[in-house]
């Protein structure tokens, strides 16, 4: 019997580093911002189980504009907090939101939901 605890254990302490690993995690890769006519560089950012691209690269000295798209209609999900920027927007199910964002100085700028489980960069290059 004391073995099987031992496993359960184990077992349980490896799925609870699997969980934290799969939502603060590091990750990779980004999605490059497009400029617009009107000098924005845009973003399209879908909300289903996190964010969609979730790291966004964008270059210095350029105003950022976000269209956040929300599929599901979860507790976490219904609002994305720009803390650097003291900027926040709620997100209605279905409808497309728009967040715009001064120019950034080189660096990266964190975006969550309200509990902290979805979580979303900004990289910001010259």
């Amino acid at each position: 019997m004391i073995q099987m605890n031992w496993f359960v254990t184990v077992v349980g302490l490896l799925l609870i580093g699997v969980i934290a690993w799969y939502f603060w995690g590091p990750k990779k890769g980004g999605s490059l911002a497009e400029t617009n006519a009107s000098g924005f560089q845009e973003a399209k950012i879908l909300v289903k189980n996190g964010y969609n691209p979730s790291r966004i690269v964008v270059q210095s000295g350029k105003p950022v504009r976000f269209e956040f798209t929300r599929i599901e209609t979860g507790a976490c999900d219904g609002m994305v907090i720009f803390p650097g920027f003291e900027k926040s927007a709620t997100l209605p199910a279905g409808e497309k939101v728009i967040v715009d964002l001064p120019p950034m100085k080189t660096g990266s700028y964190d975006f969550t939901c309200q509990m902290g489980m979805f979580r979303g960069k900004i990289i910001v290059k010259n």
